[in-house]
């Protein structure tokens, strides 16, 4: 369902008229702010309820009511709710996802809210994923980086000198899997069953970024930057045999099975991994979690946080901004990053947490790479949804199977992406 379809100028009208999701007693009592949240697991519930609870203890003129939501067609539960007026006031999602209702008019700037010392909290290219035309349209939460988890066994007996240091070269990751391919051992798993949020995250190490322009003008560009990270893996896979050949149809999750079982010395997975590999791994399993991956144009990768905005037809939205303001301090965020294993979107969060955690389970290593998120332009390319799923995905699915080569691959992403934005 395309959003230009669903999003109508008539809808918007409708929902101007109607309001927004919160209310105000009408015997002048508290304003009561509906937060429709994401958090789906216990730990996460948990620290959101807390937070909240926190808000209401210290504003009892402006109250939070969470209103619990899957991620689950979201996208389009939340066309719903604002083709029907019905949209609560804060609302929890994704920065790929929000820009559609952005653009269409649906999401509050909160360039005036946001105060100074929050935006020189967030890292720039995290603070641009949720820009969009000028205008900061949400507050960043929560991220993933890809992380190299290794067994410091299988390295140490192969000679391998664990890297060290603020990150490590794609060089090195794959010359550690070369050393450590012996026998049914292979040196990596890495769960690239739909490759393309991997790929389109690391390419900026290689210099990558895919599109340029925003909306409807965007164009694409797969060249040298683009193509290196694909056409690494293919040679790991088919010239050093170092990957593990299932795990490329694998999902990252399936893909951790055969690292517990000593089949890979590492693994490429989101960086919440670390909390369930703390959890699942043998207890004889030592491991590590090895430097952020660098390219030849750095460490970067591509931000696409989880994010907190303001419907525009809410009749609180200072409120609901000043709600978001305190969700987002350190400490807050802080502690909701740790309940879900993931990144705070802050610098001072990824501070506060790593003083606490320090360098269990790797978690140091995995905070500093918060560092190094760039902007995403595919966030912005409008097609770029339809594109990911249609044609991209299916082409480097074929790629890594070596249906196609590098010439045809980089024929299918660009005729595909023509071909849906003509």
């Amino acid at each position: 369902m395309s959003t230009a379809a669903c999003l109508t100028v008539t809808a918007l009208l409708v929902a101007s008229c109607s309001g927004g999701g919160g209310d105000e007693g009408g015997d002048g009592g508290p304003v009561t702010l509906k937060f429709q949240s994401l958090s789906d697991q216990p730990a996460a519930i948990e620290a959101t309820e807390k937070i909240v609870g926190e808000w209401n203890d210290a504003h009892p003129d402006v109250q939070v009511e969470i209103v619990p939501t899957g991620w689950d067609g979201v996208y389009d539960k939340l066309i719903t709710q604002f083709n029907g007026g019905a949209a609560p006031d804060v609302i929890h999602y994704e920065a790929a996802s929000i820009v559609p209702f952005a653009r269409d008019g649906y999401l509050a700037d909160l360039s005036e809210y946001m105060s100074d010392e929050r935006k020189q909290d967030i890292p720039e290219g995290v603070l641009d994923s949720v820009t969009v035309d000028d205008q900061i349209v949400a507050y960043p939460t929560e991220l993933q980086s890809y992380m190299v988890f290794a067994n410091k066994k299988l390295l140490t007996d192969a000679g391998v000198e664990i890297p060290t240091g603020d990150t490590m070269t794609w060089d090195q990751l794959r010359e550690i899997a070369k050393a450590t391919t012996k026998g049914k051992t292979y040196g990596l798993g890495w769960g690239l069953s739909s490759p393309t949020a991997a790929f389109m995250t690391l390419a900026p190490g290689f210099g990558g970024e895919y599109f340029s322009g925003t909306g409807q003008d965007a164009q694409i560009t797969v060249g040298d930057g683009e193509m290196a990270l694909p056409e690494l893996v293919d040679a790991m896979a088919y010239q050093d045999k170092s990957i593990l050949p299932v795990t490329l149809t694998q999902s990252g999750s399936e893909a951790i099975a055969s690292f517990y079982a000593g089949q890979t010395a590492m693994t490429v997975q989101g960086s919440y991994q670390a909390a369930n590999i703390a959890k699942d791994a043998p207890k004889d399993l030592e491991w590590v979690v090895l430097p952020p991956l660098a390219g030849p144009e750095g460490a970067g990768q591509a931000a696409n946080p989880q994010t907190l905005s303001v419907n525009i037809d809410s009749e609180h939205v200072e409120e609901s901004a000043e709600f978001i303001e305190f969700f987002t301090e350190a400490d807050n965020l802080a502690a909701l990053n740790e309940a879900d294993a993931l990144i705070p979107a802050t610098t001072s969060a990824q501070k506060v947490m790593a003083d606490k955690l320090g360098d269990e389970n790797g978690w140091s290593t995995i905070l500093a790479s918060g560092q190094h998120f760039v902007s995403a332009p595919y966030l912005f390319a409008d097609a770029y949804a339809q594109w990911k799923d249609t044609v991209a995905t299916p082409a480097y699915q074929r790629f890594l199977a070596q249906e196609t080569d590098a010439a045809g691959l980089q024929t299918q992403l660009t005729d595909g992406w023509d071909e849906i934005t003509q």
